[in-house]
């Protein structure tokens, strides 16, 4: 008897471990990414799930329906802005076939963050999960060299050394980044040990113009950590009226990722922001408002203005936008191909 419970509790780790399992590994090669050797395009989402009335508290109590809409639409890859520390989420994402490029940020009161190194800890306590990715350093802190004692190249040295960091303890996954539009000389020369450069990438509806600057510069793989447009107008213009505006939104969408996959050469794929709509970031979080303000924003198609709470494929209560069917178009006809 005590043979027979012995043997079940054995077994019950063995399957307990089994969901953190490394079955996966993520490589660079010839300007691109590769998983298990397989070609990885990056079909994905920036997702910060947010509830109503939340000063940007992540919830993942929606993360059943939201995963049920990320299927629907086509979505691989999944970009989020902190780490998720609950294996229970982690597992849930790959058992639906997402992969996640997570994020830490430089100064997180010591949580998980690169000021203190304790991004660390969690590389390692989760580098075996097959729904990892990439490491993803940083979000655009490029405009903010005030974070680094107004000198950028502080934040430069510590993105590249926590790079090596990540080297040193997980040699599955590739290290990323997060940048505001293309990387300067400085930024290339000083970060040797980012695998693939992210670039958060506002240029009207049109990003075509990255992806050449980019060969000229770099063999590494790159991708759009972020891209798209608001569905909300502040003016009318290019023949869409002010106000609430789900196609302007979709049509912006629609020519940006064309853009991205005639690409495919150069770009690996792009994280369009983003899942839902965000109404902690400008104003009451009970309701939605207009404004907001994000840097170098002025290639927001088409108004030039990013209403911050506006850029869902679905708004708050998971109802489908215009563009969310623009998104499941293009992806689902690429996952066909």
């Amino acid at each position: 008897m005590r043979t027979s419970i012995t043997l079940l509790v054995l077994s019950f780790i063995v399957m307990s471990c089994k969901s953190t399992s490394q079955n996966t590994t993520v490589s660079v090669k010839d300007s691109h990414i590769y998983v298990n050797d397989s070609l990885y395009t990056i079909k994905g989402i920036c997702y910060h799930p947010v509830p109503k009335g939340s000063g940007n508290n992540r919830s993942f109590k929606t993360l059943t329906q939201d995963l049920a809409l990320m299927t629907e639409a086509g979505i691989n890859t999944i970009r989020v802005y902190a780490p998720i520390d609950d294996i229970k989420v982690l597992d849930e994402i790959h058992q639906a076939g997402i992969k996640v490029i997570m994020g830490f940020g430089y100064n997180q009161g010591g949580h998980y963050d690169i000021e203190s190194g304790s991004f660390i800890d969690y590389v390692n306590t989760y580098k075996n999960h097959s729904a990892i990715l990439m490491w993803e350093l940083g979000n655009e802190y490029n405009y903010h060299p005030e974070w680094f004692g107004d000198d950028i190249k502080n934040w430069y040295k510590a993105m590249n050394d926590a790079a090596e960091v990540i080297h040193a303890n997980d040699p599955n996954h590739p290290t990323t980044t997060a940048h505001g539009d293309l990387p300067d000389a400085l930024a290339l020369e000083m970060s040797p040990n980012i695998d693939v450069w992210g670039m958060n990438v506002y240029r009207w509806d049109n990003p075509e113009s990255i992806f050449k600057l980019w060969k000229a510069v770099s063999s590494k793989p790159m991708y759009l950590s972020e891209t798209g447009g608001d569905s909300y107008m502040s003016i009318e213009k290019a023949g869409y009226k002010q106000g609430e505006n789900q196609k302007a939104q979709a049509d912006a969408a629609k020519h940006i990722l064309n853009k991205v996959f005639e690409n495919t050469d150069i770009c690996s794929g792009v994280t369009l922001f983003s899942f839902t709509d965000g109404w902690w970031k400008a104003g009451n979080n009970d309701t939605q408002d207009i404004g907001g303000y994000a840097p170098n924003s002025t290639g927001i198609p088409y108004d030039g203005a990013p209403n911050e709470e506006y850029w869902g494929i679905v708004d708050i209560d998971r109802n489908k936008k215009q563009v969310f069917n623009v998104l499941k178009e293009k992806y689902q006809s690429l996952n066909k191909n």
